[in-house]
């Protein structure tokens, strides 16, 4: 008889923070300064998913994908998964460019496209993607008119 194995792993990693600490986003500007606090500074593209909930409020924070220099792989799957696993109604993604220049590229945009599409299916809403530095300068690809 031939031994069969389920492997699953799946590591959140929890950290408490106090009620009056929650983070509720309003605005692209909002949501931007929780992502530089997080990415702003790396010195590769990471690619970050801020779950919500019906109260915008951040439930979740992922690093969904480390890159390289000038490029981050992106795949629907891996920005979904915390999202469906938190429950969430809603996620804000972001990257930042290790340049610190905030303008999106054609890349950018066609990923912002592709991931509002599995959004819509999924019935998880991309409400924004922001391009961040370590200044909290943003570029939003909603409020651009890419979403």
């Amino acid at each position: 008889m031939e031994t069969v194995y389920e492997v699953v792993k799946i590591k959140q990693v929890i950290k408490e923070v106090e009620a009056d600490q929650k983070y509720i986003i309003r605005s692209p500007q909002d949501a931007a300064k929780v992502a530089a606090a997080f990415i702003g500074d790396d010195d590769r593209e990471v690619f970050f998913v801020m779950c919500l909930n019906t109260k915008s409020q951040v439930v979740a924070v992922h690093r969904c994908h480390i890159g390289s220099l000038n490029a981050s792989i992106v795949m629907p799957r891996e920005v979904f998964k915390s999202a469906i696993l938190n429950n969430s109604a809603s996620i804000i993604v972001s990257h930042q460019h290790p340049s610190q220049d905030v303008s999106p590229s054609r890349q950018d945009i066609e990923v912002t496209k592709r991931l509002a599409e599995c959004g819509l299916i999924l019935g998880i809403e991309v409400l924004d993607h922001l391009i961040v530095n370590s200044a909290s300068q943003y570029y939003s690809l909603q409020e651009n008119g890419y979403l």
